[in-house]
């Protein structure tokens, strides 16, 4: 973004403010990250008044902040814009530098792989166009206007993550940034306990589509029968499927796991093999919505291959960190049942190397049915395959119960606060031949035990 602060007043509608010949190139809500030229976004609440730190982030670099209204003791020697509502005003310049800007914009949601997505479409796509994406998770009412005024002016596509707790939230970030293109990666069980159910969960992530452009495109999950009924309630809508059937838009098959990565076949609109640098068929099924995009932006099916060989995924999904002689899979970044169970099929299913264990921790945000699904994972774990388990957290108590059924005391581990015993049971046992999968919430902070035992 490049705008006057004249500009950035005639899209709030302010009238009788006078602004100095300011140019405003880029956005921030944190004095810590802001850069120079940023408009600072002061947001005033309950613990912290970021009134309080106008000042601070002009020194740091800040062309202009905005006020608000009512707030007392505005430094009358700065270049300040008066709104009514700080965040209201951040989405309406959001919506505003949308309406001018020429970029095609990408909207991704789903219960998980939203990120892993995010980063191979944008991976895919780079090579050919000027990308940018959501960084980190500015994914929600405030980090998703931030994304669309954080843009380059010359920016060709635009990929935009979008999260939710809630029913309405992905329909209002649609809304504003209209995609020409909407991805749904899956339909899980997260924030069970706001949405009461898969269906409501569904119902929710479909919200994405009221936003959609005339003319966009829909690209969702086509083997979850919850999604498959709300496209065919819905028979204007023009969409793509992808998945592991055959009856898809992209269908993948063939998948095997090396060192290196996953291999795979895929048929459809798209024929042949590819390669990506990333473990588990969950991510090749991310892999499968980014290569439809690809496609429908033109790309060739022998550009799309070659990108795909370059695509990086953000820290802590499915990443492979070598620890002296361990070999480590930090997908540590979250969990829920459905994601879960991918990683731990994976692990079983892997000949990478051939001692495997599981690092689990807690899954948050179930709701009521916590209890429930976390001894439900007992199912998906066979002592013929996974030789140790390792548990942390005082939900994962209620999977230790249940495996006790099936693994014996040298082979399972339980801590409900602690890193030590895991760590330590790591230390002792695992060799040159144990793979070990790290998993769990973010609240956990499972990659603490990679960290550990890399500093020993």
């Amino acid at each position: 973004m490049k705008k006057s602060l004249q500009q950035i007043a005639a899209w709030l509608t302010i009238e009788n403010q006078s602004f100095p010949e300011t140019i405003v190139t880029g956005i921030s809500i944190d004095t810590r990250t802001i850069a120079k030229g940023d408009l600072f976004i002061p947001f005033r609440g309950e613990a912290v008044n970021g009134h309080r730190f106008v000042e601070q982030a002009f020194e740091k670099g800040a062309a202009a902040s905005l006020w608000m209204i009512d707030e007392p003791n505005p430094p009358e020697h700065l270049p300040l814009i008066f709104v009514k509502d700080p965040e209201l005003a951040l989405q309406k310049m959001a919506e505003c530098y949308r309406n001018e800007h020429q970029a095609t914009f990408i909207g991704i949601t789903g219960s998980n792989g939203k990120t892993s997505s995010k980063d191979i479409l944008a991976g895919a796509l780079s090579p050919y166009f000027k990308v940018q994406k959501t960084i980190g998770n500015f994914n929600n009412q405030l980090g998703l206007p931030i994304t669309i005024l954080q843009l380059d002016e010359d920016t060709e596509v635009s990929v935009l993550e979008m999260g939710m707790s809630g029913f309405g939230e992905i329909e209002f970030l649609t809304k504003l940034a209209r995609p020409h293109y909407a991805i749904i990666t899956n339909i899980g069980e997260a924030h069970m306990q706001d949405l009461g159910s898969r269906e409501g969960i569904a119902k929710a992530k479909f919200e994405i589509v009221k936003g959609l452009s005339e003319e966009g495109v829909l690209f969702y999950d086509g083997d979850e029968p919850l999604l498959q009924n709300l496209v065919a309630k819905t028979p204007q809508l023009k969409t793509q499927a992808f998945g592991f059937s055959q009856a898809q838009s992209l269908a993948a098959s063939q998948i095997e796991a090396t060192a290196q990565g996953s291999s795979f076949h895929v048929d459809g609109v798209i024929q042949g093999d590819f390669f990506i640098s990333v473990l588990g068929e969950h991510q090749v099924k991310n892999t499968l919505s980014a290569m439809l995009v690809s496609k429908a932006l033109g790309l060739t099916d022998e550009q799309i291959r070659e990108a795909l060989k370059q695509v990086v995924l953000t820290d802590m999904r499915m990443q492979l960190v070598p620890v002296g002689d361990l070999l480590f899979i930090n997908d540590a970044y979250n969990a829920a049942p459905t994601s879960m169970h991918a990683a731990i099929q994976f692990v079983e299913q892997t000949t990478i190397r051939n001692e495997k264990w599981l690092v689990l921790g807690d899954m948050l945000e179930l709701g009521n049915d916590e209890k429930q699904m976390h001894e439900g994972i007992a199912a998906h774990i066979h002592p013929e395959e996974i030789h140790y388990v390792c548990l942390y957290g005082p939900r994962m108590k209620w999977l230790y119960n249940k495996l006790q059924e099936t693994f014996d005391a040298e082979h399972l581990v339980y801590s409900e606060s602690e890193y030590a015993p895991i760590i330590e049971k790591i230390k002792s046992h695992a060799t040159n031949e144990s793979i070990l999968l790290v998993k769990g919430s973010r609240g956990m902070q499972l990659e603490k035990i990679i960290h550990s035992i890399e500093l020993a």
